[in-house]
């Protein structure tokens, strides 16, 4: 069998050869963070490195970064931190952000995933000093962008802290944090090429959080816990490639294209979800009618190609996309979906593969049906 296709990176991404040798590297340092000693001060310096890295892909200052276990922590740092007694969220965001706010009011969105913002301004009408607004920057089953600085604007008008959720955005898409207005920032290592067990929650420079841990004190009192030394030197080096490397994402755009483009030549039935919004650009969500994400992505997995049927986060469990019933309730198509997320590695070679390989699933999917 031909080389196995990996097209889940939206699930985890391959660890960078950068990232492996500083952890490598940072395995060879004994002390702890927190120590005064020689050694100790040799892995704060390890820490500091990867502060500043982290900061820079998402331009804020190392200061703000605070360094958690991942995505979904630093979520819930923020929700549960921000003293703000009412979070407003989208109906559409990751279950990290919906299971740590559960009694959030969650606010619809269009038939492209986009939020409504008349339904934001209705629900601050009655003012914002309490509340949190958490939306992500994109979506991590179909890659819609939010309009991150409308959502900011009428928050800010109303008192209102925002948060986003950018762990598939970052490194993916350029982003300014200082510049734009965002007070919380989630981000995690493994979705651009670092380990799997670390993350960060970034801080607007000046605002207070909570630690909803307790302990030693560390990373300034916000989140105690002895730094995982290891797994942010390998998060700081892969934000440095990730930042050096946004230049490629237009070419992994036009790969999603080309699949795309075999997506729509296939005839009627065959949906591409979001395609009139603005995506992150290595995300297509397609659906075969009639035909479920699994069966779909065990037929591909035996051509040699990963994929997955919605977020992968939820300990291999296969259900219903909560997002695209959001976009479309009541969607037959929500149960038929699949999700292809290219990366750095993709090549034409492989969309060649990818396109022959699902081209065929979807006649035999129809044949089956008539």
């Amino acid at each position: 069998m031909p080389n196995r296709i990996y097209a889940d990176y939206n699930a985890t991404a391959p660890l960078r050869e950068v990232a492996r040798n500083a952890m490598i590297g940072a395995m060879e340092t004994v002390g702890n963070p927190s120590s005064v000693h020689g050694p100790g001060r040799a892995a704060r310096a390890l820490i500091e490195t990867a502060r500043r890295q982290v900061a820079a892909l998402v331009g804020a200052v190392p200061q703000s970064v605070v360094f958690t276990s991942g995505g979904t922590e630093a979520s819930a740092l923020a929700l549960k931190g921000c003293g703000r007694s009412r979070i407003i969220t989208s109906a559409i965001e990751h279950e990290a952000v919906l299971a740590a706010a559960p009694d959030a009011v969650r606010l619809p969105v269009d038939d492209q995933g986009i939020l409504d913002l008349d339904a934001l301004r209705e629900a601050l009408s009655g003012g914002g000093a309490d509340c949190l607004v958490s939306v992500q920057w994109a979506n991590n089953e179909t890659g819609a962008v939010q309009p991150i600085d409308e959502i900011v604007r009428i928050a800010q008008a109303h008192g209102a802290l925002v948060h986003s959720d950018a762990v598939q955005a970052a490194g993916k898409l350029p982003i300014d944090m200082s510049a734009s207005g965002i007070d919380l920032m989630s981000l995690s290592a493994h979705k651009i090429g670092g380990p799997a067990g670390v993350g960060a929650l970034i801080m607007r420079d000046g605002l207070d959080i909570k630690a909803v841990q307790s302990g030693g004190g560390q990373e300034k009192g916000r989140r105690s816990g002895t730094e995982n030394k290891i797994g942010i030197a390998g998060f700081g080096a892969a934000a440095e490639a990730s930042l050096a490397a946004l230049s490629d994402w237009p070419r992994v755009a036009g790969l999603r294209d080309r699949f795309e483009a075999s997506v729509r030549d296939a005839g009627n039935g065959a949906r591409i979800f979001s395609a009139g919004a603005v995506r992150l650009p290595n995300t297509s969500c397609v659906s075969i009618p009639g035909t479920k994400g699994e069966t779909q992505v065990i037929a591909l997995d035996l051509a040699g190609i990963a994929v997955s049927s919605g977020s992968a986060c939820s300990s291999g469990k296969v259900r219903r996309s909560h997002v695209l019933d959001a976009m479309d309730p009541g969607l037959p198509d929500a149960e038929n979906a699949i999700r292809v997320s290219l990366g750095w590695d993709s090549t034409e070679q492989d969309i060649d593969r990818l396109v022959a390989a699902w081209c065929d699933l979807y006649k035999r999917s129809s044949a089956d049906q008539h």
